[in-house]
């Protein structure tokens, strides 16, 4: 009998679940998608309340006055964008501000829209 083979172990790529929610890696969200994301003053909404806590949120959470399909929708385009990060905790989906990500790509651009969201909801009367 010779001496036994070192057997490599397999390669082999992470289980994804079906759960598991897209989201682009830092150097993947663009200006331009945060922005367009951030225009629409109900995903403004969305992150001007993740932002004032200071952890994850759950999409039932947000009282918005919109349809479940359309808060669906807004939650989507935000997670696209690079905007929050949405990941299960059991059965909850659970949002969170990708701040570290915005601010190392983005100097100051997060809080300059918060602070000029928080002074126009002021103006507006709310």
């Amino acid at each position: 009998m010779g001496v036994p083979k070192e057997v490599e172990p397999a390669v082999t790529s992470p289980v994804v679940s079906s759960r598991d929610l897209p989201h682009p890696v830092r150097d993947e969200i663009r200006l331009e998608g945060v922005l367009h994301a951030l225009s629409d003053p109900m995903r403004l909404r969305i992150v001007r309340e993740l932002a004032v806590g200071s952890g994850e949120l759950s999409c039932s959470d947000f009282e918005l006055p919109v349809t479940k399909s359309t808060t669906t929708h807004h939650f989507r385009v935000l997670r696209e964008s690079g905007v929050i990060r949405q990941v299960y905790r059991g059965t909850a989906k659970m949002n969170g501000l990708r701040r570290d990500d915005l601010d190392e790509l983005f100097p100051g651009l997060l809080d300059a829209l918060l602070d000029a969201a928080a002074r126009q909801a002021v103006r507006a009367g709310g």
